[in-house]
């Protein structure tokens, strides 16, 4: 257990992500057949819908007219058979003056209520289809059986409802939740399916971190969108089949954000809830923050740094003490190209802050020796671009079974991004029903802000990481590259813990 208490510090941020699209039944030889063939260089026929990530379109600066919006929390409702309802909806939003723009969103027109459960605590959420087309409800994050975990296998009709069970049964953390269909999650995400789902620490100690939501613990679900001449999300036209990338900076949904800060230190919980882009952030006069937790909770330790970089899915929380900036210079999360995604205005009363650092007391380290030691027991390989796709050179399969894995016992799977002829791509790494450890990345240790829980990895063309994967429930998981348009081609797999 982590003992946390607030003394004194300074913070900042930053983000990455990544790619999507078709798919095809072939056997394995002609799938790999045509993969080299579309890897010549001399054949480059069929190639121009390749989105190039190394020259990624940058995004247009915030003009900081709009205040942030705050998800709303989700209420609980009275029923004696549930205790939260989420509805898949589509609707309109307002991004641009005189135009309203399709979208999806959960109980309401765009992204979705933030949840929020205590540790320990067992809810019920009726889960709702209103699209006219399938959808799942996936907890991103969450370690819960498989039958409530909302792959692509629990796919919901328009007009259908469900009853599912989440125990929040694992440490506090910012974790999500988003939809999972199959060849449907990048364009239903695009078009604004997403919410926040928050875990909630009972130890009196984690109170000292900022947790007045919407005020000093504020959410920042930052995303990137393409749209048409007609200002539509119009995804069939617009997506990439190597990930969606835009020239929009949305932030909790809102079109030239600012924040106003009426208190001195701030905690944000981001996540990169993009299709495909890698975000870094920084602050736009170079100070720095504190990170205090990745993906499933509390770091190691916390990590002051000057810059944050997040991959498609990866979340990561922060504290910025604001009264150590000066005021009289625009403050703004920047990404790494110096554009601004959210300038704040400072309205809170100008004071050192008190007990604005963090530290805590770990018990244990944060990977044993007997961890570190493990023998690699299952292999992945990423591999491809576009609908070229493949884990282990297969596309995803609902009736195979990929991999099996003990309840409980913990494995080491060693994940390698091999690199084609154009050199490769980033590929996002996710494992749903767990939270695992960073063992290694090409045999060296995870980096201090990767030391803590997580459920997605970036992996670098040409690098071997090593994870130490527990499944604390029984059922069939999935696998898979969180750029949302890779994941729909076919790069999943299926693991069936027993």
């Amino acid at each position: 257990m982590k003992r946390i208490l607030l003394t004194g510090a300074s913070l900042l941020l930053i983000l990455a992500g990544c790619t999507n699209t078709v798919k095809e039944k072939q056997s394995k030889e002609h799938r790999q057949m045509k993969h080299e063939e579309n890897m010549d260089h001399e054949n480059m026929e069929g190639m121009e819908d390749h989105m190039d990530h190394d020259d990624i379109p940058s995004l247009k600066a915030s003009k900081g007219t709009q205040e942030l919006s705050i998800p709303p929390l989700l209420d609980k409702q009275k029923s004696p058979d549930f205790d939260y309802e989420v509805v898949a909806q589509e609707g309109t939003t307002q991004f641009f003056d005189g135009t309203q723009t399709k979208t999806y969103g959960y109980n309401g027109n765009l992204l979705g209520p933030t949840v929020r459960l205590k540790e320990g605590e067992t809810v019920k959420v009726k889960v709702r289809n209103e699209l006219n087309e399938p959808t799942t409800f996936h907890w991103h994050g969450l370690e819960i059986p498989g039958s409530e975990d909302g792959g692509p296998q629990d796919e919901i009709q328009p007009g259908k409802s469900k009853i599912v069970t989440l125990k929040a049964d694992q440490p506090a953390a910012t974790l999500w939740y988003h939809p999972h269909p199959h060849q449907l999650t990048s364009k239903q995400v695009f078009k604004g399916l997403g919410g926040m789902l928050y875990v909630e620490g009972t130890d009196r100690n984690s109170a000292d971190l900022p947790k007045n939501y919407g005020v000093d613990d504020i959410p920042l679900i930052f995303q990137d969108r393409i749209f048409d001449k007609d200002h539509q999300l119009n995804y069939d036209e617009l997506m990439n089949s190597d990930g969606t990338i835009g020239d929009v900076s949305l932030v909790n949904g809102t079109l030239n954000p600012k924040l106003t800060v009426t208190q001195p230190v701030m905690r944000f919980r981001i996540l990169n809830g993009s299709n495909a882009r890698n975000y870094t952030f920084r602050l736009s006069n170079g100070a720095s923050f504190t990170q205090v937790a990745s993906d499933g909770g509390l770091l190691d330790e916390p990590v002051e740094t000057d810059e944050l970089t997040l991959s498609a899915s990866e979340r990561s929380e922060i504290l910025i003490d604001f009264s150590k900036l000066d005021s009289d210079k625009p403050i703004a999360i920047t990404d790494k190209q110096g554009n601004v995604l959210l300038p704040f205005d400072l309205n809170f009363e100008s004071k050192a802050a008190k007990n604005s650092t963090v530290s805590w007391a770990t018990v244990e380290p944060f990977l044993t020796k007997k961890e570190k030691d493990l023998p690699v027991s299952k292999e992945i390989e990423l591999f491809g671009m576009m609908d070229e796709v493949t884990i282990n050179g297969k596309k995803f399969d609902p009736t195979r079974i990929d991999l099996k894995q003990e309840k409980s016992v913990s494995e080491v799977w060693e994940i390698y991004n091999k690199p084609d002829h154009m050199g490769g791509m980033i590929h996002p790494f996710h494992i749903h029903g767990t939270q695992f450890k960073i063992i290694s990345r090409d045999g060296k240790d995870p980096s201090s802000n990767e030391q803590g829980l997580k459920d997605s990895v970036l992996i670098e063309p040409g690098e071997r990481v090593k994870l130490l994967v527990t499944f604390p429930e029984k059922g069939i998981y999935m696998y898979h590259c969180h750029i949302l348009e890779h994941e729909d081609n076919g790069m999943m797999g299926q693991v069936e813990v027993y």
